[in-house]
């Protein structure tokens, strides 16, 4: 995993966000707007995942969409993940675009390491997920939701069930009393991912 950070490196703030290379054209974007949004000073820490479906997966799952079925390397890259956490002295936080964005989610299931989540446009219909999030107790207090107001239309069949399961997904922190948001933007799930990203992290730090 190759790693590319912004902000202030000594900030008590820090930022994890799992990207890939269309997150890294945006990214320099993405921290000046949580910079102009919260007006506190973060380090954010991107971390170039090599697979995405494999990489980002908590469990096994065929394809949804092209031939690549999903791994379930999560836990692995959780673990490599908490080798930037080491100062506990600072303050962690976890959120990420799509798949990443699920990641960040299921990452607040096995861990209290991160002080909030940052799901941006996640990929709840991912299978399975709903279940997960009923039957286990989430360990962070802060999450924030979204998706584009476009997103639930895909032709793809288990895409489409996207706005349903984050409407679920938010039911179920709200029924926890997790500190959360749903948010919905302008758009299908390929619109501004760079500034729903930062609104994310914004939301969070505010």
């Amino acid at each position: 995993m190759e790693i590319y950070e912004y902000g202030n490196p000594a900030a008590d703030i820090v930022l994890i966000q799992p990207v890939d290379e269309h997150d890294l054209e945006g990214i320099e974007n993405e921290a000046a707007i949580i910079a102009d949004d919260c007006g506190k000073e973060f380090r954010l820490i991107a971390v170039k995942i090599n697979d995405w479906n494999k990489d980002l997966s908590p469990w096994e799952a065929s394809a949804v969409f092209g031939k690549k079925d999903f791994g379930k390397s999560a836990s692995d890259t959780l673990s490599e993940l908490f080798k930037l956490c080491s100062d506990r002295s600072k303050t962690y936080y976890i959120g990420g675009y799509s798949l990443a964005g699920l990641f960040a989610l299921w990452t607040a299931y096995q861990t209290d390491v991160f002080a909030g989540v940052a799901a941006a446009s996640p990929s709840v219909w991912f299978p399975g997920f709903a279940d997960y999030m009923k039957e286990n107790e989430i360990k962070s207090n802060k999450v924030y939701l979204s998706l584009g107001n476009k997103e639930e239309k895909a032709r793809n069949p288990v895409m489409a069930t996207v706005g349903d399961r984050i409407r679920e997904a938010y039911g179920l922190l709200q029924d926890k009393n997790v500190n959360c948001v749903l948010e919905w933007n302008e758009g299908n799930h390929f619109k501004d991912a760079d500034v729903r990203t930062a609104k994310a992290f914004a939301w969070l730090l505010k």
